[in-house]
This record gives C-alpha cells, sequence and structure tokens, in this order.
C-alpha cells in the first residue's frame, strides 16, 4: 500500500494555485505522483487533486493540515480536504431483498478490489441474512414500518458511530432515509437506481418500459440528498436493448448495469477521486 496524503481543493479561480501547491510540497521534500485539474470557467471555480509520497516528506502526517492551511488554503480561499491513504475508510451497506449489489461489492471486496472495511451491514429485512454469513459480516436486521421510522434511523446511527462508520452506501435499500438522516452523513452517502426516472416510475419501470419499446437502459449511482434520486451523480452507465429483449431480459441486463456502476461510484468514492461542489459532481481521472 502507498504512503501517501492525498488534498481535494476548490477555490476561486486565480493565477498560481498549482504553482503554490506543487511549491508547498517540493519545499518539504515531497514527490507528487497524482495531479488532476480542472476550471470551471463559468463559475470562475478552480478544482485540483492532488497525491505525492509521504516517505522522505519534512512534515509528519499530523503537521500537514495546519500547516498547509495557513501557507496556501486561507491566502487563496480554498475549500479543502486532507487524507492519508493509510486510513481504510469503513463502508456500511443498507440493504433490503435485492442481493445483486450486494453479492458484487463484497466478491470485489475479498477479492481486495476495494480498499475499503465492510464493518456491518444493515436490513429492513433477514433475506440476505445468510449472504452476510457467508462473508463473515455482522448483519442487524431491523425492521421498518411508518411508525418506527425514527427509532430505527436513531438505531442505524447508533450502530454506524459504534462501528466509526465513514460512509454508507444504499446498496439497492429500498426505503428513503429521512433529511435528518442524510445530514449526519453529508456527501458520504452512495445510492443506486435504475436510469428510467422520471420517465417511468413506480413498482414496475421495467415492464412499463417495455411496453414503449425503448432502447436503452441504464444505471445512475449518486450521493444521496433530501431531494430524492436527485444528488451529485458520482457515475452513470447504459446497456443498448432491442425489440429481442423480454421484461425478464431487461431486468437482467438492468441488474448487470447496477452492480457495474455501484462498485465504479464506490471505488471513485474509496479512492478520493470525487468532489462535490454545489449539485455537480467533479470526477477526478
Amino acid at each position: 500500500m502507498l504512503n501517501t496524503a492525498i488534498i481535494r481543493i476548490h477555490c476561486p479561480d486565480q493565477q498560481g494555485i498549482v504553482a503554490n501547491v506543487s511549491d508547498f510540497i517540493n519545499r518539504h521534500n515531497g514527490n507528487i505522483l497524482y495531479l488532476d485539474q480542472h476550471t470551471d470557467r463559468a463559475e470562475k471555480r478552480f478544482f485540483m487533486r492532488i497525491e505525492w509520497d509521504l516517505d522522505g516528506f519534512a512534515l509528519a502526517p499530523d503537521e500537514i493540515e495546519a500547516t498547509f492551511e495557513k501557507a496556501i488554503a486561507q491566502p487563496m480561499q480554498m475549500v479543502w480536504t486532507y487524507h492519508l491513504s493509510s486510513q481504510t475508510p469503513r463502508m456500511a451497506v443498507f440493504v433490503s431483498r435485492a442481493s445483486h449489489c450486494l453479492y458484487d461489492l463484497l466478491a470485489r471486496y475479498s477479492a481486495n478490489e476495494l480498499n475499503v472495511d465492510i464493518p456491518l451491514i444493515i436490513s429492513n429485512h433477514k433475506d440476505l441474512g445468510a449472504v452476510a454469513e457467508q462473508f463473515n459480516i455482522p448483519f442487524y436486521h431491523l425492521p421498518l414500518n411508518k411508525e418506527n421510522k425514527a427509532e430505527v434511523e436513531a438505531e442505524q446511527l447508533r450502530l454506524c458511530a459504534e462501528h466509526k462508520v465513514d460512509f454508507i452506501v444504499l446498496a439497492r435499500y429500498m426505503q428513503i432515509l429521512s433529511p435528518e438522516f442524510n445530514q449526519q452523513y453529508p456527501q458520504r452517502i452512495i445510492n443506486i437506481h435504475h436510469s428510467f426516472l422520471p420517465a417511468f416510475a413506480g413498482a414496475k419501470p421495467y415492464h412499463a418500459a417495455h411496453s414503449r419499446g425503448v432502447k436503452l437502459i441504464g444505471a445512475t449511482g449518486h450521493y444521496v440528498t433530501s431531494d430524492l434520486d436527485a444528488g451529485p451523480i458520482i457515475e452513470q452507465d447504459v446497456i443498448k436493448i432491442s425489440h429481442h429483449d423480454t421484461v425478464q431480459s431487461l431486468v437482467q441486463k438492468g441488474k448487470d448495469v447496477e452492480k457495474m456502476v455501484l462498485s465504479r461510484a464506490v471505488r471513485a468514492h474509496i479512492e478520493r477521486k470525487t468532489l462535490v461542489y454545489k449539485n455537480k459532481t467533479i470526477i477526478f481521472a
């Protein structure tokens, strides 16, 4: 595992941003491994992600944040975050009955494709308890209805705090989180859904899409906000279909693209390659 530091920045566009940040790292004997930047000309806003090797770096990891804030961030009016690659994120997974996204995430986790710890899985149904047991991950069944929603969410938050969860993935968790819950994990809850919305809403979107003869189906991975399914988009993809497809084959292809999109979204978040500004997400290469 690399011993690196990662800084993500957005600030007013101005001369010398890259030079000043690079010089800060160079002056403290750092070797830059990655740098990606973007300027939104309409917003007059600059975005950057930079990562450098900490081996031989003159500042201790716990000194970097305060030093960078005083020397670079404050003078250039930066909004920024600092992380160490050695700090493995802890991810809670929320599920209902559908297993495809959960199985895909756990398979990638077991194969060391995702640099993450999964301390718990929470569900409003018992169905996927055996899957959690198969991967030796604690499973918490919290039945949910209109009357006990506040109590269940309080218990979910307690469990996440107890397990020191950094972010949450809704792997086809078929419940709407309250605004109060979302506020506890801003830009740290990832959801996946099919991309038929808003044209084909309701319980049977694939049936409705099939009856209209759609030619593309897809999925969207996004951060959760209080605006249902309208949070900043992290990843999207589509699959082409034809009149030969049945409702069943549409559903299967939809599951395939959901798994793929969710895993990409989760990986981008884990690797600190996302940066949200307003309701738009910058995804660094």
